[in-house]
């Protein structure tokens, strides 16, 4: 595809995904984001990335998820973007909710990881170089800290939305005790936490008990990374694993030894549920999160259009009776 050749659909925004506001803001997300955590680094197929970017766009899904190290090596999702957002979105900003993230370790030395003041801000200004861009919409704190003070993490936050660098502030993966410190340092700042990202899905919800509480109690709004648990929560691993499931590759979170006879037999039980609903997998599994109000989207990582197609109609049907949550919830 030739520079500037992409027309986004002009239907773009009816019968789509959905929008939701964000926790107590007037800034709308679609139900459904994609992430680009895995499939837009340099050892990925590229044309494929650039398709999935295109497709989610022409389907309504305005929010692009990155971070700092996402893609192999790291890095490379967010230069990736920067490329795809140069060549094809240029004309489309305002239109995009693009996410960026750092704390976790990035380059060598004792300044690439943890949340001090000079990593996070030096990362956002690497972050918005690589992506070609001003300013980025959501800049995450996207991990606690415990070796540095909240307040020196909080305050470069809020420094970055100061300075223009981020329109909103996020917090990922942070214990219910420090992000309830988080928010009430971000407010006193005068610049309110946004959003908290947390890993959410049918195998992992202990974010039930606090942190979806906690963050309704203060406004903030929720969105969920991991919700088919890195590919586990859908039909992929029934029968084996594939060539080029995640599982299969030595990089990466899912790891074959994780693919037990339980957990296939547990995602053999969900898949017969899901089919009894007219679903895939994966759809009931991303509808099961949404399910609530309190999540305002769910990240899919998708690995290709087909996939991203199949994660889209999961929005037909998010309802639950009482017996298929029962059922789920025995499974989980």
């Amino acid at each position: 595809m030739s520079k500037n050749a992409y027309t986004p659909a002009p239907d773009r925004y009816t019968n789509t995904v959905g929008y939701q506001f964000c926790g107590k803001s007037g800034l709308k997300l679609p139900r459904i984001s994609l992430g680009l955590w895995h499939n837009f680094g340099d050892v990925d197929d590229t044309d494929e990335a650039l398709k999935m970017i295109h497709f989610a766009f022409d389907h309504g899904i305005t929010h692009f998820d990155l971070a700092n190290n996402y893609g192999t090596p790291y890095g490379s999702a967010e230069k990736n973007f920067g490329k795809i957002m140069k060549d094809h979105f240029s004309s489309y900003r305002d239109e995009l909710i693009i996410s960026t993230k750092a704390g976790h370790e990035m380059w060598p030395g004792p300044y690439g990881d943890g949340s001090s003041r000079k990593y996070l801000i030096s990362s956002l200004h690497q972050s918005l170089h690589r992506m070609k861009l001003d300013y980025v919409d959501i800049f995450y704190s996207h991990r606690y800290d415990p070796t540095t003070p909240l307040e020196e993490t909080m305050g470069a936050l809020s420094d970055m939305v100061k300075q223009g660098k981020a329109l909103y502030i996020g917090i990922s993966k942070y214990p219910e005790d420090k992000a309830r410190e988080a928010y009430a340092i971000l407010r006193k700042n005068g610049t309110p936490c946004l959003i908290n990202q947390d890993r959410y899905n049918i195998f992992t919800r202990q974010i039930e008990q606090d942190v979806l509480p906690l963050a309704e109690e203060n406004g903030v709004g929720f969105i969920a990374f991991s919700p088919l648990a890195q590919g586990l929560l859908s039909d992929k691993y029934i029968n084996g694993i594939p060539e080029n499931s995640r599982a299969a590759h030595s990089y990466g979170f899912l790891q074959k030894n994780q693919i037990t006879p339980e957990v296939l037999n547990k995602i053999s039980k969900l898949n017969e549920i899901a089919a009894q609903r007219g679903q895939t997998l994966a759809q009931m599994a991303l509808a099961w999160c949404l399910r609530t109000p309190d999540v305002n989207s769910v990240i899919v990582g998708a690995s290709s259009v087909k996939q991203l197609q199949d994660n889209i109609n999961a929005i037909q049907n998010t309802s639950f009776t009482d017996d298929e949550l029962w059922r789920i919830g025995e499974l989980g």
